[in-house]
């Protein structure tokens, strides 16, 4: 059986502001945007080059669903973003006013830097060596 992740769910605030910051900053393509009931919406944006995996844009309802907005991981990185230029989306990303919390480093893997979400979520920018 073949199997792959295709869309992982992320606790957002707003979506407007989360399509704002993921389509601007991160240059991510918006793939679906369907109204559904209870003024909820299947919102979903993957990098250009590649929209194997998804996120699902999920508005957070609730105190305890607000309250994971930013911290779907407990504060460890939560997502991966592979690229084969770091250098070019590191500049492009900083340009674009997204927050580096851990400066570029050279790993066995590869060159690595972490950033925040608009929220708080930890991503790795990773080049593969």
């Amino acid at each position: 059986m073949k199997q792959h992740i295709s869309t992982i769910s992320l606790l957002v605030r707003d979506y407007d502001e989360a399509i704002e910051f993921y389509t601007h900053k991160l240059q991510f393509l918006k793939t679906e945007d369907t109204k559904l009931e209870d003024n909820k919406r299947w919102v979903t944006i993957a990098p250009k080059s590649d929209n194997s995996c998804s996120l699902l844009l999920a508005r957070a309802t609730g105190a305890k669903q607000l309250a994971a907005v930013g911290n779907q991981s407990g504060g460890r990185v939560f997502l991966f973003l592979y690229t084969d230029d770091f250098w070019r989306d590191y500049h492009k990303m900083n340009i674009s006013g997204v927050n580096f919390v851990r400066p570029p480093r050279e790993e066995t893997y590869g060159t690595v830097a972490v950033f925040e979400d608009l929220y708080g979520n930890l991503w790795d920018l990773i080049e593969k060596t």
